[in-house]
């Protein structure tokens, strides 16, 4: 099964390199640019919004239950998203089987899909031993939508301390997601330079001289970087610290991390919308940034400097901690909260924020306005200009977004944008001995998992340790040769874990092929990867999950210094 990310021929085997901000940026693939057109979700009529990663330039899908979308269309523009007829009548006009046929792949192609875009890092060590607090992280990344609308980054701070490390969930395509994966982290670097070396750099570009490497870049070779938008996204970043300058009297002063990444965040996104309004001369320019500016996408990232770890989250993607507790057990501790209608503090937060007639409308169906699930994002301008600014935009940008039915369509109930901010929550943790790992994933991992057993099973498969605690089958009643099964299944369980050299991979095979006693059915695992991408994301959403594992001797000697 062909990866659903980008075709073999446009790989680009680069992994780890020190970018001199954007001129070694990675090229991209001509067929990331094409809109691909959804009927079922935001991207249907945000086709714009939408990189294409294949060849095929639209596609079909089948009705999706709007709570499995990120996004849910207005009513009046129903017939642009979903048949009319039942799901079964829509099935047979599609001519789909009207009896399931069985086909199951084999483990070694379920093993080939599950590793086609993993990734994995360790800190090299110096004299002979690792002084950083992290020894090294896994991620991966498994598809449902077509393209996947996710991204990741990893990448270490090379003027100041620390390892930069985060999850992006798109919607409405994956425009944004791919503009965030790219950019937030030099803006986040640059936040974090002291004075001094903001100078130099800034004297460095006037001069034409070499800039200093801010980042070293930690990635899969599918993860590319727009070569074309970099001189635009460098002009944008330059502008920022050089306001940063100004900023500063000289004076020196302790940068405040958590001060730091909120700048960033909203200094990006600021400039997200600031791009799409001026446009571009050049036609694909103006129709790059118009499309990052009308899809949108969560963040969640992790900086780690020593014993300190900062988690910003904007959206529904999570940070959790494992936890080894002095009895061998695992326990997890949430470090970042969900911006959506099951945050409490989130809805009396957007409901204070705009007048109190609007109370009823602010939220509505457990979506802001109705319609986006995540309560905070990047981009999705359409929550965030006034009508004005939006009509302008549309009369004077590209045909095909002129063209486009939905962009001339304003969200009911819109009277006080902006209505979504993409101000981060910036939750701090000081490292303990007892902190072994920290898993960054979106949403696709915890509609599927419990944040503890995501926890416990990062935990065995890093420790290669299972305890054998009396199985568990939840209130079935088992026969006693289905006990024999789940006794077989523990034992291959056990296996699994060196089947795996990868954690983040470890975890989405138990994410996708759990059954109902929580081992890993491989028919189950099977089917689910068999499934055609229109029909994959009925079941599941795009995962991807980075696993960082810390070094408890580094944290410990940390707490030793004090």
């Amino acid at each position: 099964m062909p990866s659903k990310m980008f075709s073999v021929s446009h790989r680009i085997p680069v992994r780890s390199s020190s970018l001199p901000l954007f001129s070694d940026a990675m090229p991209a693939p001509t067929q990331l640019f094409f809109p691909l057109i959804r009927h079922c979700e935001l991207s249907r009529i945000y086709g714009t919004a939408c990189y294409c990663h294949h060849r095929h330039l639209c596609c079909s899908p089948p009705y999706i239950p709007q709570s499995r979308l990120r996004y849910t269309p207005h009513p009046a523009y129903a017939t642009f998203y979903r048949p009319k007829e039942s799901w079964w009548q829509y099935t047979q006009g599609r001519r789909y089987a009207s009896t399931p046929q069985k086909f199951y792949l084999t483990p070694p192609q379920v093993n080939s899909i599950l590793k086609a875009n993993e990734y994995s890092f360790k800190v090299p060590e110096f004299d002979g031993k690792n002084v950083s607090s992290v020894l090294g992280f896994d991620s991966n990344q498994l598809p449902a939508n077509a393209p996947i609308e996710d991204r990741r980054s990893a990448a270490t701070c090379l003027q100041t301390r620390g390892m930069l490390l985060g999850v992006f969930d798109g919607h409405a395509g994956c425009a944004c997601s791919q503009a965030v994966s790219e950019r937030l982290f030099y803006y986040i670097a640059v936040s974090l330079l002291p004075h001094e070396t903001l100078l130099e750099i800034e004297n460095a570009v006037e001069s034409g001289r070499a800039l200093l490497p801010i980042l070293q870049w930690h990635k899969h070779p599918n993860d590319y970087f727009s070569k074309e938008a970099s001189k635009l996204y460098f002009n944008s970043l330059r502008t920022y610290w050089q306001e940063l300058i100004d900023l500063n009297t000289g004076e020196s002063t302790e940068i405040d991390v958590k001060e730091a990444l909120v700048n960033a965040f909203k200094r990006l996104d600021n400039d997200i919308s600031l791009e799409a309004q001026v446009g571009d001369p050049n036609s694909f320019l103006n129709y790059l940034v118009l499309r990052v500016a009308f899809s949108g996408a969560t963040a969640c990232v992790a900086h780690v400097d020593g014993v300190d770890l900062h988690v910003a989250n904007t959206g529904d993607s999570r940070a959790m901690l494992g936890v080894q507790e002095e009895d061998g057990s695992w326990s997890a501790v949430t470090l970042s909260n969900d911006h959506n209608a099951q945050n409490e503090r989130e809805v009396e937060r957007l409901k204070l924020e705009h007048p109190k007639n609007e109370a009823k409308s602010v939220v509505k169906q457990d979506r802001l306005l109705g319609l986006l699930m995540p309560f905070r994002a990047f981009g999705d301008v359409k929550f965030k200009w006034s009508i004005d600014l939006q009509k302008r935009v549309i009369e004077s940008g590209p045909d095909q977004l002129n063209d486009n039915e939905y962009t001339k369509f304003i969200p009911p109930n819109y009277y006080t944008p902006p209505y979504l901010t993409a101000e981060p929550e910036v939750t701090y943790h000081r490292l303990r001995p007892q902190d072994k790992f920290l898993v960054l994933a979106t949403d696709g991992l915890w509609e599927t998992m419990h944040r503890q057993d995501v926890v416990r099973i990062v935990g065995e498969y890093l420790t290669g340790m299972h305890h054998q605690e009396p199985i568990a089958v939840g209130g079935y009643k088992v026969t006693l040769g289905q006990m024999h099964g789940l006794l077989t299944e523990r034992r291959a369980k056990m296996s699994s874990v060196f089947e795996d050299q990868n954690a983040a991979t470890h975890l989405i095979r138990h994410a996708v092929g759990n059954n109902e006693f929580g081992a890993v059915d491989h028919e189950r695992l099977s089917k689910m990867l068999s499934l055609p991408e229109e029909l994959a994301r009925m079941y599941r959403d795009d995962i991807t999950i980075i696993v960082v594992q810390f070094n408890s001797h580094v944290v410990g000697a940390y707490q030793n210094q004090e």
